[in-house]
């Protein structure tokens, strides 16, 4: 039998050096990705609004004291949706702080310069597990920072989360590696069930898709271990793992899945947004749509072929091919991953789509070139072990003219911050999103510039002629009226219907009602003065999914506090 080696932290720089010097040019790398940036304007792609939007609502709540928003009070022009029940909550946050602290017009660039170069460190720690050489894990670093899908997610879709949740990709795969013994550990099994966990668990709460990508990923990288070892120990240990991560993200998973029957949760697979719809080179109804489809499907190809390229040097070396240089069960591991990666992306796995649990809320199967590209990381730090100046300049053309041709195929606009936070000071709101509306409304039929709170007929659409109405406190999650009206009357809030929203009249729990078309929260008041409070609650799924993380975040801590008494 042939013994694998680890390469030696000597070998690779393990010391705050090697460290340094991986974040520097992991930094530059990101500063070479936002070069456009300071003569383009900012690249407004398909999902930029979304993210500003949500970024200068939860900045808001913060400042009326509301330190974990759950229901976003700006979105259908100000009657509110369950946004951030949904939507992990890591890439709002993130964004809300530096915008707190930051020009907004800064933040979508530097969020990118924060995200890509802890992307870069990401990977760093990953491809120096594989390589004997300092340059090439660094190349390995710059691989993955900057890799075509990267570039793509940066410049055309402006998709902030998912680039987030992609930076922890390398660190949760180096630590599910080692619970499938195909890396060796320095410390106890416990260590990398903890930081397996904890990754994985940054993902959910970064980006759903990628938390779903990751689930799958994991699985199949643990029943590979068990089935070439012919043991359940991958399985077992990395089942842990798994757990502990779902268990530190519950407090947003099991809302997020309980709540989704008040919602329309299913106009995330509307038309064009659906798997069918984007397989590579997939070809529906809509030119529009395809013409992005095709670029999608480029890069894709375009780093299927780079990784049948490494591959193919990695194996031509004559002493990796003896297994004397790095852990191949690792390298192979990760490339049976790549391999159904680039499958996935193709119709022939229409039926898994359609039937594996929530893989077809990825809704887009290029979505799988995210774990290609840490495939590829890994294999172009192993080719780059010799001749690494070829493939340094090799991975500058690649990522230039990828960069290039993407910059010329994007929207530039440096008004779009600017647009979506004059509509959330002026009080106008913006647009809601469709997945995330309550059941019951159609919100292309929201109307805009409403006021807080307005006296209206029966009938719903005259205002009423006589009356008296106060607002006495309006933000995200309580709102107080006042009215006084000589007869009885309805009462229409700016406030769209959803069952967290506790609505009393007197300090008891009011008479409600419904308008016809968007589901606006009407309180019918008797004649005379009344006080009327909406209050978003508590509700149990909440509750429980908070105990589950703090639960999981004790057993986390147990993990962690003993296995390094053990290490010591």
């Amino acid at each position: 039998m042939i013994e694998q080696t680890e390469p030696s932290a000597a070998q690779v720089g393990n010391g705050s050096r090697a460290w340094l010097g991986a974040g520097l040019v992991s930094l530059a790398t990101a500063l070479a990705i936002l070069a456009p940036f300071f003569w383009l304007g900012t690249a407004s792609g398909h999902d930029i609004q979304f993210h500003i939007s949500s970024w200068l609502d939860a900045a808001g709540q913060w400042k009326e004291g509301i330190l974990f928003p759950r229901w976003t009070e700006w979105a259908n022009y100000g009657f509110g949706e369950p946004r951030f029940i949904f939507y992990p909550p890591l890439s709002w946050i993130f964004g809300a702080g530096l915008g707190s602290v930051l020009p907004w017009t800064w933040i979508p660039a530097v969020f990118v310069l924060c995200v890509q170069t802890f992307a870069g460190i990401s990977a760093f720690a990953l491809a120096r597990r594989f390589t004997s050489g300092y340059s090439p894990a660094l190349l390995g670093a710059v691989a993955y920072a900057a890799n075509p899908y990267a570039l793509l997610v940066i410049y055309t879709r402006s998709d902030y989360a998912e680039l987030l949740a992609t930076s922890f990709y390398p660190l949760l795969f180096l630590f599910a590696l080692q619970l499938c013994g195909f890396l060796e550990s320095d410390s106890q099994p416990r260590r990398s069930i903890f930081w397996c966990g904890f990754f994985f668990a940054a993902v959910w709460l970064s980006n759903a898709p990628a938390g779903v990508l990751a689930s799958y990923s994991l699985a199949l990288l643990f029943l590979w271990a068990a089935l070439r070892q012919k043991s359940l120990l991958p399985l077992v240990r990395g089942g842990f793992g798994l757990a502990l991560g779902l268990g530190l993200a519950a407090f947003y998973i099991i809302p997020a899945a309980y709540e989704q029957r008040w919602v329309n949760i299913y106009g995330a697979l509307a038309t064009g947004l659906a798997p069918s719809d984007n397989f590579l080179f997939a070809i529906t109804a809509d030119p529009e749509h395809d013409a992005f489809n095709r670029i999608a499907s480029y890069i894709a190809v375009l780093l299927m072929l780079w990784a049948l390229a490494a591959a193919f040097a990695v194996w031509r070396k004559k002493d990796i091919r003896q297994g004397s240089a790095t852990p191949l069960r690792a390298y192979w591991a990760m490339g049976v991953l790549a391999v159904v990666a680039s499958a996935m992306m193709t119709p022939a796995t229409a039926l898994l789509w359609n039937y594996l649990p929530k893989l077809r809320f990825v809704q887009f199967p290029w979505r799988w070139t995210v774990v290609l590209a840490v495939a590829v990381a890994i294999a172009t730090a192993l080719a780059a072990t010799r001749r690494a100046l070829v493939w340094w300049i090799v991975l500058a053309c690649v990522l230039s003219a990828t960069g290039a041709y993407l910059v010329r195929h994007t929207w530039w606009d440096s008004e779009d911050v600017n647009a979506v936070k004059t509509a959330v000071d002026s009080g106008a709101g913006f647009e809601g999103t469709d997945e995330y509306d309550p059941l019951g409304d159609d919100r292309t039929d929201v109307p805009q510039n409403q006021p807080q709170a307005s006296l209206i007929t029966d009938d719903e659409a005259d205002p009423l002629p006589s009356g008296d109405l106060r607002v006495i406190r309006w933000t995200a999650e309580q709102r107080i009226v006042v009215a006084r009206v000589p007869h009885p009357a309805v009462l229409r809030l700016r406030l769209l219907h959803h069952p967290a929203w506790a609505v009393t009249l007197n300090g008891k729990p009011a008479q409600t009602g419904r308008t016809n078309s968007y589901d606006a929260i009407l309180v019918y008041l008797p004649a005379g003065e009344s006080r009327v409070e909406a209050r978003f609650t508590r509700t149990a799924d909440r509750v429980a999914g908070g105990w589950v993380s703090i639960f999981a975040a004790a057993i986390a801590g147990l993990l962690f506090g003993f296995s390094k008494r053990r290490d010591t």
